[in-house]
């Protein structure tokens, strides 16, 4: 009797090893894989340094290196205490028209088909984008087309700390997969590689995005670099960004990348890496299915957030927002222009 129990506990012992094997082999179906990349893809151990909101966009200097225990220690209560000043949500003020109020510095809100404003808030004050403006980066290039070309990336491509991808000189990639990374994750050296790929250099391809706003309409902005670090002289308003985005919204290839929670991107040794999203709106709003984050110590949190509902689309541009507020303030926006 006793060796019977036996025979089945290691049997069960077994059967239990077996499907537990076979559940850290599931792939998720929503994941984004660029071409050839097939089975189970684990998280790949950042190669650059993230700032506590997840956003490839700041100029902050890089800390001082600390021990591993302690540094651990303080990622995680930053984390954690990022995520709660993100996820409880005060209750929203409005207007006495019914509008939600707002910290940011500037705010513009738009019907994506009509072009017609919904509601405006220093809509013309002159701003830094911040990475924002990845969003005519990428309209450039998806406009240019041949997306299934490969790109070779050269070392002045990774001359953009202080977050980065990781792509190194010589290795090869897909433009389509490049593109993918550059708005789901907002790398700058990416946005750096497909620039010099389209034009040649940094400097032609900020000329053919001065001269492409310009004929989209957003002519108080001045761009010189395709990812949004900051330099003397490159500024643009929540009014352009909403323009800009309105052309990208109406894009198919940017439409059909901003709205994807992650994607796995893989690197040319074969390695691959999930990257989340760093619009946070895209998991916390049913309707939300885009577009772009953005973040300097001079821009402030900004953001171009996109929703949809039957026979309405809507825009938001929030720019020089706080931490606590920015994705408060876009999503009580969204919700209101997507009612009306």
């Amino acid at each position: 009797m006793i060796r019977r129990k036996r025979i089945w506990f290691l049997c069960a012992l077994i059967l239990t090893s077996v499907l537990s094997a076979r559940a850290q082999d599931v792939v998720d179906p929503d994941i984004i894989r660029p071409s050839g990349v097939n089975g189970p893809v684990r998280k790949a151990k950042a190669v650059t340094q993230k700032n506590s909101d997840d956003d490839a966009d700041s100029d902050a200097p890089k800390a001082k290196k600390k021990s591993k225990s302690s540094h651990t220690r303080s990622h995680r209560a930053r984390a954690k205490s990022t995520e709660d000043s993100d996820t409880i949500a005060a209750p929203t003020e409005f207007t006495p028209d019914g509008i939600p109020k707002t910290s940011a510095a500037s705010v513009m809100v738009v019907d994506a088909s009509s072009g017609r404003i919904l509601y405006e808030k220093n809509a013309d004050q002159v701003r830094q984008a911040a990475s924002t403006q990845k969003l005519l980066t990428a309209l450039i290039v998806a406009e240019t087309g041949f997306l299934d070309r490969p790109v070779t990336v050269q070392a002045s491509d990774a001359m953009c700390d202080p977050v980065k991808l990781g792509i190194r000189a010589g290795e090869t990639y897909q433009r389509m997969d490049l593109l993918r990374a550059l708005l789901v994750k907002s790398p700058n050296d990416v946005a750096r590689c497909l620039a010099r790929d389209n034009a040649g250099s940094i400097d032609a391809f900020a000329q053919i995005m001065n001269r492409r706003a310009v004929q989209l309409g957003a002519v108080h902005s001045h761009f010189l670099n395709p990812n949004g670090l900051p330099l003397p002289g490159q500024y643009s308003s929540a009014r352009d960004l909403a323009i800009i985005a309105r052309a990208a919204y109406a894009n198919p290839t940017i439409r059909s990348i901003v709205c994807l929670p992650q994607l796995v991107f893989r690197y040319a040794n074969g390695r691959t890496r999930e990257l989340e999203n760093t619009n946070k709106l895209l998991r916390r709003l049913p309707y939300c299915n885009g577009m772009k984050t953005g973040y300097t110590d001079g821009a402030g949190k900004c953001l171009i957030a996109s929703g949809t509902r039957p026979g309405k689309d809507v825009i938001v541009v929030v720019l020089g927002d706080s931490s606590g507020r920015v994705w408060r303030d876009a999503s009580a926006l969204l919700s209101w222009g997507l009612l009306l």
